[in-house]
């Protein structure tokens, strides 16, 4: 539950760490192992190779967009499952004087593409068609994102933000536990997809702790986006071999196609909460509206001073509602019109708030489009301040982990599995169950929706919170329970994250939890109240950046290992 306080006790067994959660006070040495405190500025990720990298370029002077770059690139190297170029994402960018700005580099669909290319002659949908191999794969966006980024706000050389990655690629670096086990699981795939052999051995065998992972082709592509730009990337060698692998399997993605991509400015989505402001994405991500609809329901309760079961159960329902409007009315807004100004307002959240009882409601009775879409929970998030206040979110994905399991041929790059985000045909649901309407139809062109949801939180006109998370449909219930914790509950923000998550999405009428989020008195509590309840592995990898009087406090979340790192001396010692 979240008000429940926990202690993390860590028992280091070479070279795993185990985490035992059990009820009680927050254990100090968690802060050591997944916290940082600086006056300087701070970098929170999922791999230390990448945090380090956005360190080194705070410490020799570039800004907070500067070191996202740098550690954006990084992950393309040393987290395989999620980081990439051949994804996409959004950054979010909020300056020290309060200007604002969302980069959305979210992948297209191919000119090529159409509504039904998923669905058989009877209309059916062709299993595992838009999840896995070249026809799943959308045009990437994350080069052309960075590039965006670094020619509005970036103070350092472009090829010294890629060169660490280029090194990284060159050298190799040891695998570490979480990709260790990451590729363990991805074996199984080698016979089918022989271009990931590149993560595995000359007998075939996936690397192990320790082992060195070199990455030849993956060096050369990068270095080429470190002199070009991203011509390096959209056109050239690179541009002409990803066409070549599309047609060797069937894929859509042309030179054309990729010379045409442009990532875009936009708006993020605002609105506050409890006094606190609220900056987050806005269509084609799904992230900061429903969030602020979520938010918005439940201000009008005092959620801090309720019993557990009563205050579970009005989360529950606000998440059910917010949901359904997701698949109601969200996709991309350059084809769609979006009512994102209603779906936010107050006024719209007071009226949801008045249809909620005592009891659960049943989906089904709620409106919403037919159709479902998903996204996997194999993305990446990273947050970065630098020490003059500069701070940007970026949640960055290739869908599925390992994307299409496509890697480009010569260029040692994975091609995402994005084109699952659409919806595929109404009334048939997919891996995750998400439900989208005719907004995120098929259409050449078109970014798909995501749920990414990279936001900042801002107190008294200065940033305060800036994080975000990986989890698919849950990123946003992580996003925004995290955040309750800390205004509602007044925990510290490791206990913040480390508390257990629960999550609701509308369709399937089930309430995902951890396995530590409720006692059996409570299951049964809001069993009664009519909630199905499901118990899931860990949701989300929160990377949490909080200011705190003149310091800043990173943290990264326990339940995937990642490092948070402060420029300067670590205070938290």
């Amino acid at each position: 539950m979240p008000r429940r306080m926990y202690k993390i006790l860590l028992v280091a067994i070479s070279p795993v760490i185990v985490i035992i959660t059990v009820a009680g006070g927050l254990s100090s040495a968690l802060a050591v192992e997944w916290s940082a405190r600086s006056k300087g500025g701070m970098v929170a990720s999922a791999c230390p190779e990448a945090t380090a990298a956005g360190v080194r370029v705070l410490e020799a002077g570039g800004n907070a967009v500067d070191a996202s770059i740098a550690v954006g690139f990084v992950l393309a190297v040393s987290y395989p499952a999620a980081g990439n170029i051949g994804g996409g994402g959004f950054m979010l960018i909020r300056l020290a004087d309060g200007e604002t700005s969302l980069i959305d580099f979210r992948e297209k669909a191919p000119s090529g593409a159409h509504r039904d290319m998923y669905l058989d002659r009877d209309g059916d949908v062709i299993e595992d068609l838009s999840v896995r191999g070249h026809l799943a794969s959308g045009v990437p966006g994350t080069v052309a994102g960075f590039w965006k980024a670094h020619q509005m706000h970036g103070s350092t050389e472009w090829r010294e933000l890629v060169a660490p990655s280029v090194e990284l690629a060159e050298n190799g670096f040891p695998v570490g536990p979480h990709l260790a086990a990451s590729l363990e699981k991805l074996h199984v795939h080698l016979e089918k997809w022989p271009g990931l052999s590149k993560f595995f051995d000359r007998e075939g065998r996936p690397f192990d702790v320790g082992d060195i992972l070199v990455q030849h082709d993956l060096a050369r592509t990068l270095e080429a986006i470190a002199e070009e730009g991203p011509d390096g990337f959209y056109s050239g060698r690179t541009a002409g071999l990803i066409e070549e692998e599309m047609r060797r399997g069937g894929g859509l993605i042309t030179e054309e196609d990729l010379a045409s991509y442009e990532a875009v400015e936009r708006e993020p989505v605002k609105g506050s909460y409890r006094g606190f402001d609220i900056i987050s994405a806005p269509p084609p991500s799904s992230g900061g509206v429903v969030l602020l609809e979520i938010l918005n329901i439940l201000e009008g309760y005092d959620i801090g001073g309720m019993r557990d079961i009563e205050e579970v159960h009005l989360v529950i329902e606000a998440e059910r509602r917010a949901y359904a409007d997701r698949a109601q009315w969200l996709g991309d807004p350059d084809f769609a019109d979006i009512p994102v100004e209603r779906l936010i307002s107050k006024d719209y959240a007071g009226d949801l708030r008045n249809n909620i009882k005592t009891r659960a409601a049943r989906s089904v009775e709620l409106d919403a489009g037919g159709s479902h879409m998903t996204e996997s929970e194999e993305t990446t998030h990273y947050s970065v301040v630098d020490a003059g206040g500069n701070a940007v979110a970026v949640t960055t994905t290739l869908n599925g982990s390992y994307g299409s399991y496509v890697v480009v041929g010569g260029s040692g790059f994975l091609m995402n599995n994005e084109m699952d985000d659409f919806s595929v045909k109404p009334g048939v649901a997919n891996m995750y169950g998400l439900t989208g309407g005719e907004a995120n139809a098929i259409v050449p062109g078109k970014r798909m929706l995501s749920s990414m949801s990279p936001t900042i939180v801002v107190r008294d006109g200065e940033t305060w919170l800036v994080l975000g998370s990986p989890g698919g449909s849950t990123i946003i219930t992580t996003v925004a329970q995290v955040m309750m914790n800390i205004i509602d509950f007044g925990m510290e923000p490791l206990e913040a994250v480390a508390a257990p998550r629960y999550h609701h999405q509308w369709s399937p009428d089930l309430v995902y939890h951890e396995e530590n989020a409720f006692t059996a008195d409570e299951r049964a509590g809001l069993e009664r109240k009519g909630h199905e309840l499901r118990r899931r592995p860990p949701i989300g990898d929160v990377q949490l950046i909080m200011k705190d009087g003149t310091s800043l406090v990173g943290i990264s979340d326990t339940r995937r290992g990642g490092l948070s790192r402060g420029t300067g001396k670590d205070e938290s010692q």
